[in-house]
């Protein structure tokens, strides 16, 4: 779905690590905007008549052979172009700058100084702090250029054009680390472009209500329920728009986490009064994974034997034309697709093309042009509960990849009951939402304890709780110790096979969140 008549924001992917951040961030200020490869043809471009044009950062050297880049007519499209780090050295060397390895690089937190006065930096202080990430540099621009700004290392780590709304930052603006990022990029909307800011979701929910409503008429749409954000905040959408036509499928597969089977029919059988199948596959999931300890395999198993579930119940649903599935914008992004431009291909996607062709629906995605935060703004939108909304991300196959080694039915009892304690502790002390990520893992040892006079040899449970704005990297969060104390006894004590638990204090990379 598209968003409409709505102001737009082409981005243009050069390979940056934060252009779904760029994204976002105009996103933030109520501009619609989207990604598009830097190999996007102008026709193409000039079809979504854009307000304006950002140019991402990226990995190359803009000097180099085989550098990305963009034919020199983008700059006469007549739009306000922004680039950023890699995409200021492009816009300078195409238009007559010069562009060198600088003889110190810049990684890191900067001090910027503003040399000139500009609509762009209206509101910034003389001096400020900027992330800088970039080994090249412009050390020459043509007489069309106006140097904004310096850092120590870097004379020209700002530029606008004298005659038309073209600039250059070679910093970053959209990390947080950039004191005034947000400020920066606020103005180069509503100063420079002129936009108003009309990408609002009270809008968008309205309409995408209207397109649904034209798409599905009178037949029935399957909703496969998992418990999580993006595909709860579907279902709402999809009940809101067509209520009774649509029947949303929800498979106990034995792994999910403590109470979540009770959570989702309360809110989707009782509050919201939705067609809700509760599929009951518990043993057949624990059958397949018999002395199963791969990670990948027990990923592909529970895939496959998900998908074998669900057609089975879909089966049973008279009239059913469509599938409705949680896809997001990342999503689009990362599996190189999209319905306004390809993308770079970083993974391919579970919602995006990983379902089998011989399903026989017709694919709905009605939060394909969104964010996780705007799907969380949706979702309070639609009346589904705080809990709901705010949830961590819980992984696909479950308590599988968290049950490190065999999955069995005693086994996943220790790990739900154990991981239901730390949540429910986080909760209570108001951490919860000051952490991105945090879950409970079994570990496939087990060490010598005492409790009492007697000696034992039970499990371990390790802790794992991370901080991150993007879920590229993580850093470990820093609970209390008072904290992890309690969460530790409570643990030890109330459940039984457990004598001990530790906390893993490793980053995102060289680490991943999951353990699995």
């Amino acid at each position: 779905m598209t968003p409409g008549n709505q102001e737009r924001i082409i981005v243009l992917d050069f390979g940056s690590q934060y252009v779904q951040l760029i994204a976002r961030r105009v996103r933030e200020h109520h501009v619609y905007s989207q990604i598009m490869r830097y190999e996007t043809p102008l026709e193409q471009i000039a079809t979504w008549r854009p307000q304006a044009i950002i140019l991402s950062g990226g990995p190359s050297s803009v000097y180099e052979p085989d550098a990305p880049k963009v034919p020199p007519a983008l700059f006469d499209i007549g739009v306000p172009i922004l680039g950023i780090c890699y995409g200021m050295q492009l816009l300078c060397q195409t238009l007559g700058g010069k562009v060198v390895p600088g003889a110190v690089r810049e990684y890191g937190a900067t001090p910027l100084r503003v040399l000139q006065a500009d609509p762009i930096f209206e509101g910034w202080p003389p001096e400020s702090t900027v992330w800088m990430s970039h080994g090249d540099q412009v050390v020459e621009v043509s007489d069309d250029f106006l140097p904004l700004a310096s850092t120590p290392n870097c004379p020209i780590a700002a530029v606008r054009h004298r005659n038309r709304p073209i600039y250059g930052l070679q910093f970053h603006p959209e990390v947080s680390h950039t004191e005034y990022g947000s400020l920066l990029v606020r103005n180069f909307l509503y100063k420079v472009c002129g936009c108003q800011g009309l990408w609002r979701m009270e809008s968008f929910i309205e309409r995408t209500i209207q397109e649904l409503r034209q798409r599905i008429g009178v037949h029935r749409v399957i909703c496969g329920l998992s418990g999580g954000v993006d595909s709860s905040v579907t279902a709402a959408l999809l009940l809101k728009a067509v209520g009774p036509q649509v029947a949303c499928i929800f498979v106990d597969n034995g792994l999910l986490r403590k109470g979540e089977v009770e959570a989702v029919r309360q809110t989707f059988g009782q509050s919201f009064h939705a067609d809700l199948r509760v599929v009951d596959a518990r043993q057949r999931f624990l059958d397949a994974l018999r002395d199963v300890t791969d990670p990948q395999e027990k990923r592909r198993i529970i895939g496959h034997l998900f998908i074998e579930v669900f057609r089975t119940e879909a089966q049973h649903i008279t009239g059913a034309k469509f599938l409705a599935q949680g896809t997001l914008y990342p999503d689009v992004i990362e599996s190189g697709g999209g319905p306004n431009g390809p993308a770079a291909t970083i993974k391919t996607h579970h919602n995006v093309g990983g379902l089998p062709a011989d399903l026989g629906f017709e694919l709905i995605e009605p939060l394909r042009d969104l964010f996780k935060d705007e799907v969380r703004q949706l979702g309070q939108r639609l009346g589904l509960p705080e809990r709901l909304v705010w949830r961590h991300p819980f992984p696909g196959p479950g308590l599988a990849v968290r049950c490190i080694g065999a999955v069995t039915a005693e086994r996943l009892a220790v790990l739900r009951e154990a991981d239901h304690i730390f949540l429910e502790e986080l909760k209570k002390t108001g951490l919860y939402h000051q952490v991105s990520q945090a879950f409970a893992v079994l570990l496939p040892v087990q060490t010598v304890g005492v409790m009492g006079d007697h000696r034992t040899y039970e499990h371990v449970i390790a802790l794992r709780a991370v901080v991150t704005e993007d879920f590229m990297t993580a850093d470990w969060a820093r609970l209390p110790y008072e904290f992890l104390a309690r969460v530790a006894t409570r643990i030890i004590n109330e459940v039984q096979g457990v004598n001990r638990v530790v906390y893993d204090i490793s980053s995102k990379p060289p680490a991943t969140i999951e353990w699995e």
